[in-house]
């Protein structure tokens, strides 16, 4: 009898010790997590979908919450407490913080140069990831790129904008460092706003015209109410990345196992993003267009003086600050490097042309 008490006791002592150390193997780490947007800007949806996807992932590991821009701080603090270490991670557009170092520029986005699909491939296969961690780096950060959109909108306002004769004297809300030097270059004034002023700013008159995001995020954000007039192509941002800013202590104190389910995390939403932004690309034109927006496109030889004035941009720029110069080389060196390929399968590649595919009509006929 006493044997046995003896072994029910070890054994319960054992269960005990094992049941502690399981418990401090998978303790789960709490995050806060906020963003640079709002509730009512349609891009808090790539945010969204990265923070519940790594709580599916890595649920048991970590739990992520996550509270909309400007709840927990401004949208322009945000940087700051994920570096201090207030929060453990935070959703942004790098280009917000080019004042901090212009290399953040275009990490957000080019004037004139990447697609959304350069971006992806940039990123995944051609050096780009290794960018983002060495300039974030530099501020006690770690960054996971997860979200990519294409061209963005244009501008819109209250005046037409047909041509680069019309941009002369406007003073036009734009976001970006390199934009805005090639905005003044074309006469044209830039103003800062955060996304939630614009519309007030396009109604009151502040602004002669506005860009924000794509089609499809302008028109939730009510755009199609205050401006009758868009000009087309958004050449200021040929695509824009957005990420998360994850503090380099909290990222340390995860297992490796769990850091590459984040990243795996990243990867499935900038896919997703990528799809999700041009389908409401589609519907939100397809809104404005409804609701009676006049589209204005930018001529050849618009977009042709846009583009030289654009080069000279990022020469210049390069020359000035050499992190922004050795993110501009990777980008270019990968653009040269694509170039073979790309030109060699056109029209399926890259440069798809879409006035001479199979007739829908005669396909649904066969499906009906």
């Amino acid at each position: 009898m006493k044997q046995m008490t003896k072994f029910t006791l070890t054994s319960m002592a054992a269960g005990i010790a094992l049941a502690a150390l399981s418990s401090g193997a998978m303790a789960q780490e709490k995050w806060t997590m906020t963003t640079t947007w709002p509730e009512n800007l349609d891009l808090i949806q790539i945010d969204k979908h990265w923070a519940e996807l790594v709580n599916q992932l890595a649920g048991d590991e970590i739990q992520i919450e996550f509270y909309a821009g400007g709840t927990l701080m401004p949208g322009t603090e945000v940087f700051d407490a994920t570096e201090t270490g207030s929060i453990q991670a935070a959703g942004d557009w790098p280009g917000y913080w080019a004042g901090r170092s212009p290399a953040f520029s275009p990490l957000a986005a080019t004037p004139s140069l990447f697609n959304g699909m350069d971006y992806l491939n940039w990123i995944t296969q051609w050096g780009g990831f290794e960018l983002y961690q060495e300039i974030y780096g530099q501020y006690n950060l770690v960054y996971l790129p997860y979200g990519i959109t294409n061209n963005e909108s244009g501008f819109r306002g209250g005046t037409p904008i047909a041509s680069l004769a019309d941009i002369e004297g406007k003073r036009l809300r734009l976001s970006g460092r390199d934009q805005g030097r090639v905005l003044e270059q074309l006469g044209g004034s830039q103003v800062t706003l955060a996304g939630g002023e614009i519309y007030q700013a396009i109604e009151r008159g502040v602004v002669d015209g506005a860009e924000f995001s794509t089609p499809g995020v302008d028109y939730k954000a009510g755009f199609s109410e205050v401006a009758d007039y868009w000009m087309t192509p958004g050449w200021h941002q040929s695509a824009s990345v957005f990420g998360v800013m994850i503090n380099k202590d909290a990222w340390d104190a995860l297992s490796e196992e769990t850091q590459e389910k984040l990243k795996i995390a990243s990867e499935a939403t900038m896919a997703w993003s990528l799809a999700w932004s041009e389908k409401q690309s589609t519907e939100g034109t397809a809104k404005f267009l409804e609701d009676g927006t006049t589209i204005n496109q930018l001529s050849e030889e618009d977009l042709a003086q846009i583009q030289e004035v654009t080069n000279k941009v990022i020469v210049q720029g390069s020359c000035e600050d050499p992190m922004l110069g050795k993110v501009y080389q990777s980008m270019i060196s990968y653009m040269q490097d694509y170039a073979q390929w790309r030109d060699v399968s056109v029209p399926y590649n890259m440069s798809r042309v879409t006035d001479n595919l199979p007739s829908l009509d005669e396909i649904e006929a066969c499906l009906e």
